[in-house]
């Protein structure tokens, strides 16, 4: 079964709702033009990423009774829709988010896991952290969702893989930082060999989609790609600049990593979670 697959790389407005969900709307609209079956935004699209004071403002809840929510179901009537918002809560909890929408529903909303506290980074003071790494199924097989500072952690798509996932979905607002001699990206350059590995060691495909612009003097990198189940880059984004990357992928490339590299047939997760177990019993008892 073949997909095709857009990373809508942009630069949101930082706390304009309405702006940034006509933006996403257009470029929904231009991925469908171009027969897009899924359109992935980046984490904090509708919002902005450095939003402090602002996030109270700028929350939504991912039911069609919100009105600034309402429309990104209406447009996943024509394709399927991963968006990154911040969500609030029955109990006015505030969580960065992504949803999986398709058909006018939501089909799963994963909350940012790991919120980072180092570097340039604040996402603890504002945010919730979420609770759990769980797969999904979609109408192009069963995936999962990793929102930027997640995919950093080894334990995250390990969890998804063992959970059915086949393929990851990274949403990321990535800031670059750290230039070396040879002029590379180093956060860049770390991003996409860790991203390379886990689609080759869980043979799965990697969809990351990651945010441009500049925010408080600090620019994001963009490099979106599409990684395929054996590690090799099937289409990668520019640097710093918009786009909206359209590529294929092919669902049977998973069957032919996975003849070569039978690391799903042998993984043995019962003794992973028996180690696990035993660990933190060993922590509990110190």
């Amino acid at each position: 079964m073949k997909c095709k697959v857009a990373l809508a790389q942009f630069a949101p407005r930082l706390g304009d709702v309405d702006d940034n969900l006509k933006h996403i709307l257009d470029l929904t609209a231009q991925a469908h033009a171009q027969r897009a079956d899924l359109v992935i935004f980046p984490e904090l699209a509708l919002t902005g990423y450095y939003l402090k004071d602002l996030v109270t403002d700028v929350a939504v809840r991912p039911t069609a009774d919100d009105p600034r929510f309402a429309p990104l179901l209406a447009a996943s009537r024509d394709l399927d829709l991963v968006v990154g918002f911040v969500e609030e809560d029955a109990r006015h909890c505030y969580y960065l988010a992504g949803a999986y929408l398709s058909a006018g529903r939501v089909v799963y909303v994963h909350r940012k896991v790991y919120l980072p506290t180092y570097r340039l980074f604040d996402d603890a003071r504002f945010f919730a952290p979420g609770a759990s790494f769980r797969a999904f199924d979609t109408r192009w097989g069963r995936m999962g969702m990793l929102i930027c500072e997640d995919a950093w952690h080894i334990s995250s798509p390990y969890v998804l893989w063992v959970d059915g996932a086949d393929f990851l979905i990274d949403i990321s607002a990535s800031p670059g930082y750290g230039i070396p001699a040879n002029g590379e990206l180093m956060n860049a350059a770390t991003v996409n060999n860790f991203l390379r590995t886990y689609a080759e060691l869980l043979t799965t495909y990697v969809f990351y989609s990651n945010r441009v612009g500049v925010e408080d003097g600090i620019a994001f990198w963009g490099g979106s790609r599409v990684l395929a189940p054996d590690g090799s880059v099937v289409a990668d984004a520019p640097l710093f600049d918009d786009a909206l990357l359209v590529t294929e992928v092919d669902t049977d490339a998973l069957r032919r990593a996975r003849l070569k590299l039978p690391t799903l047939r042998d993984e043995q997760s019962e003794l992973v979670r028996h180690e696990m177990g035993r660990i933190a019993k060993r922590e509990l008892d110190r």
